[in-house]
């Protein structure tokens, strides 16, 4: 275990507790003057000492705060290499649509939906493919989950690429996800896999046995849908909704339709938790092996931070008292 400052300077801020040691000693020799004129008696010398140990302990824990400690360890990465799922995440321009010119974009929620499944399988290979009318991987299953993270923020956006009718009413296909079958997205090794699909469902339907085949071959690829849609979105140009677009009610319909081609399920985004559930229900449980070692970071600053409000309320209490 290692403990590094990430701003060492900045524990020279702890020098400003001279500042309230001179005036709790200017503030003493008051004191000391008016009792004597008035014949009081001199505090216990425990009280002048507990008040000066608070203002240096409250000193140290913020200069502590500010160098920024972290500690930093390694523990082994341990990985199930019998499941593996990959994200499918629609980037079609309908993804832009909002409720108001203010509100998440279906595309920023759906990068969020992205993140909370991937934080619910630390030990699954997860990958990430964007799809419009085609399916495009940008990172294969991997145990790394700041990999997917980086991955997701750098690498996918809106019409990044875009389709190739990119002048068409409706630019994704749900057919397109069979590439990830044909073209051997999975480890072979991996017998249990899953794709999870986020869109707003404004595709051309799947049709045709073919698809269905596919995904039915052994071992089998299990499929979720996670509908990211609202009746009251819109595409917005500035402050103004482009009169080219509007919600299409089919959606959730044309979802249904693949989820039964498919053999797999549809859930609201309301229903993230729940579609997770499922999620870890087809991939079960299985055992794992080690594949390399996790680097395990603690930042200490915040914690230190709020242990200088200790010694304050301490002297504060006393000071009541």
């Amino acid at each position: 275990m290692d403990l590094t400052l990430l701003t060492p300077l900045g524990a020279l801020i702890v020098v400003v507790v001279v500042v309230p040691l001179v005036a709790l000693a200017l503030l003493h020799r008051r004191g000391t003057s008016v009792r004597r004129a008035i014949g009081l008696q001199e505090p216990r010398p425990r009280v002048v000492r507990a008040a000066v140990a608070a203002v240096v302990l409250a000193a140290v824990l913020l200069g502590l705060a500010a160098a920024q400690p972290r500690l930093e360890w390694t523990s082994d990465k341990r990985v199930r290499d019998d499941a593996e799922a990959i994200v499918v995440i629609d980037t079609s321009r309908s993804m832009l649509a909002r409720t108001s010119p203010r509100s998440p974009i279906r595309y920023a929620r759906a990068t969020h939906a992205a993140m909370r499944f991937r934080s619910a399988f630390g030990d699954v290979p997860v990958g990430i493919a964007s799809f419009t009318d085609r399916v495009l991987p940008h990172l294969f299953p991997s145990p790394d989950d700041d990999v997917f993270a980086a991955t997701l923020n750098r690498s996918l956006g809106i019409d990044r690429p875009p389709p190739h009718g990119a002048f068409v009413s409706t630019a994704t296909r749900l057919g397109a996800l069979e590439t990830i079958v044909s073209r051997r997205f999975f480890t072979p090794t991996a017998r249990k896999r899953l794709i999870f699909v986020i869109t707003d469902g404004e595709s051309v339907p799947i049709s045709g046995a073919r698809i269905a085949a596919a995904f039915r071959r052994p071992p089998g690829v299990d499929t979720i849908f996670l509908h990211v849609w609202d009746g009251d979105e819109h595409v917005y140009d500035g402050n103004q909704p482009e009169p080219q677009y509007s919600p299409d009610p089919r959606s959730r319909g044309i979802l249904e339709q693949a989820a039964d081609t498919l053999g797999g399920r549809v859930f609201e985004e309301d229903q993230l938790d729940g579609a997770i559930a499922a999620a870890r229900k087809d991939l079960g449980e299985g055992t794992t092996v080690v594949q390399g070692q996790k680097r395990n970071r603690l930042a200490l600053a915040p914690y230190l931070a709020g242990m200088v409000f200790l010694p304050l309320a301490l002297l504060l209490w006393r000071r009541d008292r």
